[in-house]
């Protein structure tokens, strides 16, 4: 058995605004860092968007055939899509719902999906990275506010 251990992060400026994801991946003590410009949303519309590349991402690292066997730790500093994804708290937006369905139906076929939330301080590199993609957004020439 293998275990991932997954910090996410999302963020928008404005909310609803530019928004980016981070993300850092630890699979067998190798760490890797990933940072994105995902264009307009929501801060939470960015969380689910972080935990949704996380998963695609181990899945393509480790492969389909080796996930039946990976256990999946996530940690967020969002309560809301932690709790969302546990099952702890209702959705109540529509755009939210959907992005739900694609993070629910990524945890099949791993072995074990956890999330868990931490408090910002703790996550202080994948939210690094989503102010990397903030930068990467403005360095291409476009304006955040």
């Amino acid at each position: 058995m293998q275990k991932v251990i997954v910090n996410t992060d999302g963020g928008a400026i404005g909310n609803p605004g530019p928004s980016g994801i981070g993300v850092v991946i630890n699979i067998a003590g190798k760490i890797n860092g990933y940072s994105e410009s995902i264009g307009e949303g929501t801060n939470n519309q960015a969380e689910y968007k972080a935990v949704i590349f996380a998963l695609k991402k181990i899945k393509s690292l480790i492969g389909k055939n080796k996930i039946k066997d990976t256990e999946v730790e996530i940690f967020a500093d969002s309560q809301l899509i932690v709790n969302q994804l546990e099952g702890k708290y209702k959705i109540m937006e529509d755009d939210l719902k959907i992005l739900f369905v694609d993070a629910w139906n990524l945890k099949i076929g791993f072995k074990n999906v956890s999330l868990n939330y931490i408090p910002r301080e703790q996550n202080k590199e994948a939210d690094r990275l989503v102010k990397e993609a903030f930068a990467k957004f403005s360095s291409s020439g476009n304006k955040l506010f």
